[in-house]
């Protein structure tokens, strides 16, 4: 706090808390999601209030059991979902929200704060490619964009959603894949590997594999035996060349183990393809010519970029995290964390005889 206040003279700029933040998780990464922003809240000496994802119930039930040991329930209390608990959560007036979730509920977490003149901080998603260009070494590309694709079963907000391809490398890019992945994860059973969360979920992905299918794209499971496993609601990683603009797969994202690739030849195509769409919470180049990184940063607007690997940006301490436009508003971790959930007031002394 003292290295924040700062001011010429008597003037001063003093970062002071909000109040009572309140914080909605999503399931994917609970423990995450859920203590990291009460870094910064606390930081900054607000209270905070967090609700859980109904996904989340036996976590939430050891949190809600366990914290009262460690903050005072005036301080610091979490909350189960139980049906409608959402709804009324982000209704509250809190002095700040910040949710972390799909863009459809973020929306109505925003139009439910906006009845408080709530200030809101939203992590949102969307469709973040790699870009992977011709001077980059394909194999070193492919290693780390199928880490991050897979990890989780692909269900990450900031995961690589599709990837960008030179139109000659698309093969070798495959055959990558198809020696990586087994030495990874043996087979759709193995216990290094993730379930997709539910149902409804798991027949989201499967139905936008079979419509890519039918309509002539080549989609290459990636694991020997069963690519699919119903009862345990498992997808193996899956590659998809070919999948027409209008698909599912290529309209909304995909969060889940499907990586589609798209190729290209001029790296302009590339910019004005993503530029014409949402933008997205990341971009991933693969380069070592600064001129071309700096052409994509420049030119491509995204809430982070890791360049030359994937979804590290949003591990970094020292810098903020959020999206832009669809994929969110605003940004905590780090310096920023501590400005957000801070007010920072002016402090004007006037003299004996006024300026004015």
């Amino acid at each position: 706090v003292d290295r924040l206040t700062y001011g010429l003279g008597s003037n001063r700029l003093i970062p002071q808390p909000l109040g009572v933040v309140g914080v909605i998780v999503p399931w994917n990464f609970p423990i995450n999601l859920s203590l990291v922003p009460l870094t910064y809240i606390f930081a900054a000496g607000n209270r905070a209030m967090v609700k859980m994802s109904e996904n989340s119930r036996h976590l939430a039930k050891l949190l809600i059991e366990r914290m009262p040991a460690y903050f005072p329930p005036e301080k610091l209390q979490f909350f189960d979902e139980t049906g409608g608990v959402g709804i009324e959560f982000s209704k509250l007036p809190f002095d700040h929200l910040l949710f972390t979730g799909s863009g459809t509920t973020g929306r109505a977490v925003m139009a439910a704060a906006a009845q408080n003149l709530c200030p809101v901080t939203l992590e949102l998603g969307g469709k973040s490619p790699a870009i992977v260009c011709d001077d980059f070494d394909l194999g070193l590309a492919a290693e780390r964009i199928l880490f991050i694709k897979y990890l989780n079963a692909g269900q990450i907000c900031t995961t690589v959603d599709h990837a960008y391809v030179p139109a000659d490398k698309i093969e070798a890019f495959v055959e990558h894949a198809r020696r990586l992945l087994p030495a990874r994860y043996a087979n759709l059973d193995s216990t290094d590997y993730t379930s997709i969360i539910d149902r409804r979920a798991y027949e989201r992905l499967t139905a936008a594999l079979d419509e890519a299918v039918a309509r002539g794209a080549q989609v290459i499971p990636l694991l020997p035996g069963a690519a699919r496993d119903d009862a345990a609601h498992r997808i193996a990683p899956h590659i998809v060349v070919g999948a027409p603009d209008d698909c599912q797969l290529m309209q909304r994202e995909i969060f889940g183990p499907i990586l589609p690739l798209v190729p290209y030849t001029r790296l302009d195509d590339v910019i004005t393809r993503i530029n014409a769409g949402p933008r997205p919470l990341a971009i991933y180049p693969f380069s070592n010519a600064s001129a071309t990184l700096d052409r994509l940063i420049e030119r491509v607007m995204s809430g982070g970029v890791t360049v030359n690997d994937a979804l590290i940006h949003v591990g970094q301490d020292d810098l903020p995290f959020g999206g832009v436009g669809e994929s969110g508003m605003g940004h905590y971790h780090g310096r920023e964390g501590f400005i957000t959930f801070s007010k920072l007031r002016p402090v004007f002394h006037q003299s004996r005889f006024s300026s004015l």
